[in-house]
């Protein structure tokens, strides 16, 4: 069981960085900012982190959702040594971006009677501050009608049933994806 664990996390460390990597070279090319860059990928590594939770254990764990807000803290607080205007701008994009990202989700929460976890709520939300106001929706449509087209079909071929649960953070993770590459 502990051999199965550490292979695990050799699997994972090895595609994290895969994952970085391919994703510094395509946001080079559109980006040209080193922190935007730098925030893209750690979004993506976080967001990678969560996708693999939500897979296997069916939650995101609160101290993911804390490094993500940390990390994002940290990001910004080196960014205003270097330029505090367009820091500002950026710190108001992005809580607008947590709002909106967990303010829509926590009220889906809230109505669907469980339909959606808290922990997509939290997740959502902070990763709405990397992404911004004008990358959370995005991301969030992209990764709901994944989800949902995937989980009709999925029902069409009798794979699930209307009550059984699939994790959202996959999806939401290609829709995140599909915002920071184009």
């Amino acid at each position: 069981m502990k051999i199965k664990k550490i292979k695990n996390v050799i699997y994972i460390s090895g595609l994290l960085i895969a994952v970085g990597i391919w994703s510094a070279i395509n946001i080079a090319a559109t980006i040209p900012s080193l922190f935007s860059l730098f925030s893209s990928v750690i979004l993506l590594i976080f967001s990678y982190t969560a996708m693999v939770f939500d897979i296997n254990e069916r939650r995101i764990p609160n101290t993911l959702v804390i490094l993500m807000i940390a990390g994002w803290m940290f990001i910004i607080t080196i960014m205003m040594f270097f330029d505090i205007s367009g820091a500002i701008g950026i710190f108001k994009d992005s809580l607008f971006g947590l709002l909106i990202g967990g303010g829509i989700f926590l009220l889906v929460y809230l109505l669907s009677r469980k339909g959606l976890g808290g922990g997509d709520v939290k997740f959502m939300a902070a990763a709405g501050l990397y992404l911004g106001i004008a990358g959370t929706i995005p991301a969030m449509l992209y990764g709901t009608v994944l989800a949902a087209l995937t989980g009709a079909a999925l029902i069409i071929l009798k794979k699930i049933d209307r009550k059984d649960t699939m994790p959202l953070v996959p999806f939401l993770f290609i829709g995140i994806m599909i915002v920071i590459t184009f």
